[in-house]
């Protein structure tokens, strides 16, 4: 009886599982169908072959053989020091409804930064036209309208007629050399002294319109040496006006008033500048253009260290129950401060009073790493070096035909050297910046310039600039301004605003440069001079 009862059990329990299996089965089958339909499978069109193998300007990608289907993952391989053959295979694209919608509102996005872009540079060739061309109108207006009645001015005209095409084609230089420019950012807020200045010259314009239209053309003056010289007169309002744009838009500016202190808030880097009377947006776009060019390239994978280290010290920490569970309700309670053991708050006291210890012996064991693996790779480069300097000798003997390219050269000692130049930018955590075509083309470009070692190593050896490298690591789609003050305002003492991108943000904060009082002292030349006396016996 028990037998049968045992045996039953097993054959339900078995029966069970192998519904259960049959039904995962047609859920797997029903989404591969389901998933065949909706996907697009995208083939690589360039596959790597022995003969040509297939060097990419980005990581590559390593896809284990074993897993295969939906439980493939896309691991990123850094391992361009080892080899330089990429596995291309086939990926899949779906789209849902809600990146579609996505897509539409990017576009609309896309279509509003375009319009906000040339929407001004618009407004101001209108306007530039409408000014170069209203003295040349109002020259033309009264030989078309009535030319039998005009009086002829003889040379003082001709003089005039030279006067303002030299003026005119001195104002269109000016103006595209000041306001024709190609806009380096843009920005959120209109400048105010722009705007101002366009208002300015359109009301001058419209205002000499008026005065021509009534006292001209309803009068229809005679005088033409007179229409001339209200020509030039307008003429010379617009060099003015253009004089008071350099003055507001380029001169005031240069003067320093303000300390700016930039701190990047991720890794705390930070950098002091100097600037003029600018506005707060004004300030904010001088910042990011010296961001790009002093500040070294954000590594987020420095920043990972102290969060690994304190997740290992937490993790280390086990609390064991030996009395068994402990009822909260009651008197045992106590001894629990917010769900946590006392044990485990003085586990974790007596950890924090040793984390200093284990941070400086992980901090110079890391240096040591750096130093040995910089001496190796200083090696390996040289001697790259050296067996160029060989081949140039030999190829100076052989014929013109088997002179080898730089790029050739290049590629051919890249091998010797890339697998200790991958282990350094590991230790140093920096082998996302550099991608294994760049340092092709830096090793070309040391070599068509005959540099040493030491020039092309110091690309590596020290974090460089933002600029410096390519445009994929550090460009920014968009940088957004914090402020509480008005951007379009001037910089003020104690002013703080904040640049934020995706990843991180620059805090700024203002300082106005103090007032230096300087007095003079006058010293009388007659003043240093002092007598020498001797003694006559000297002692012997």
């Amino acid at each position: 009886m028990d037998t049968e009862s045992t045996h039953s059990g097993y054959s339900n329990r078995s029966n069970r599982h192998g519904e259960q299996s049959r039904r995962e089965r047609r859920k797997l089958s029903s989404k591969d169908s389901s998933r065949s339909e909706r996907s697009v499978i995208i083939n690589s069109p360039y596959g790597p072959t022995q003969a040509s193998p297939n060097h990419n300007s980005e990581p590559l990608l390593e896809v284990p053989s074993s897993v295969a289907g939906d439980e493939a993952p896309s691991l990123q391989d850094d391992n361009w020091g080892e080899t330089t053959t990429a596995v291309t295979g086939t990926s899949e694209l779906s789209l849902s409804q809600e990146e579609v919608v996505g897509l539409g509102k990017r576009s609309e996005d896309s279509l509003g930064q375009g319009c906000r872009r040339y929407a001004p540079l618009a407004l101001g060739l209108c306007v530039g036209l409408l000014v170069l061309a209203t003295p040349l109108a109002f020259l033309v207006l009264p030989a078309v309208l009535w030319p039998a009645r005009l009086q002829a001015c003889g040379s003082a005209c001709e003089g005039l007629f030279l006067s303002v095409s030299c003026k005119l084609l001195i104002l269109l230089l000016a103006v595209w050399a000041i306001f024709l420019r190609q806009a380096r950012a843009s920005l959120p807020r209109v400048c105010v002294y722009r705007a101002l200045l366009a208002m300015l010259t359109l009301l001058l314009t419209i205002s000499y319109w008026l005065f021509y239209g009534v006292r001209i053309l309803d009068s229809q003056d005679e005088d033409y040496q007179g229409i001339v010289q209200f020509a030039v007169s307008l003429v010379d309002s617009l060099l003015f006006v253009h004089y008071l744009a350099i003055v507001l838009l380029e001169l005031r500016q240069l003067q320093p008033c303000y300390s700016l202190c930039v701190i990047r808030s991720t890794d705390g880097e930070t950098r002091y500048y100097n600037l003029g009377q600018l506005s707060i947006q004004g300030a904010a776009l001088s910042l990011l253009e010296f961001y790009y060019r002093d500040f070294p390239l954000h590594n987020p994978a420095l920043l990972s260290a102290s969060k690994h280290r304190a997740a290992k010290h937490l993790a280390g920490l086990k609390v064991y129950t030996v009395d068994g569970p402990v009822n909260p309700a009651g008197p045992a309670g106590g001894s629990q401060v917010g769900g946590q053991p006392r044990a485990m708050i003085s586990a974790a006291a007596r950890r924090r009073d040793a984390t200093h210890n284990e941070l400086y012996y992980e901090e110079a064991d890391h240096d040591r790493r750096v130093r040995k693996r910089r001496a190796r790779l200083v090696v390996a480069v040289e001697e790259a070096f050296m067996h160029v300097r060989r081949m140039q000798q030999e190829e100076q003997k052989a014929s013109p035909g088997d002179v080898m390219d730089v790029r050739e050269a290049a590629l051919a000692i890249f091998p010797s050297m890339a697998r200790t130049l991958q282990k350094y930018l590991r230790t140093t955590r920096r082998q996302h910046c550099h991608s294994m075509d760049s340092i092709q083309r830096h090793l070309a470009f040391c070599l068509t310039h005959n540099m040493s070692p030491k020039a092309f190593l110091e690309a590596y050896l020290s974090p460089g600039p933002t600029l410096q490298y390519g445009r994929e690591r550090w460009m920014a789609g968009q940088w957004t301004l914090v402020s509480e003050a008005a951007v379009t305002g001037g910089l003020k003492e104690d002013t703080v605003f904040s640049l934020r991108c995706l990843d991180f943000s620059l805090a700024v904060t203002v300082k106005s440069i103090p007032y230096i009082r300087m007095t003079e002292e006058y010293v009388d030349p007659k003043s240093h001079k002092f007598t020498l006396s001797l003694q006559s016996e000297t002692s012997v």
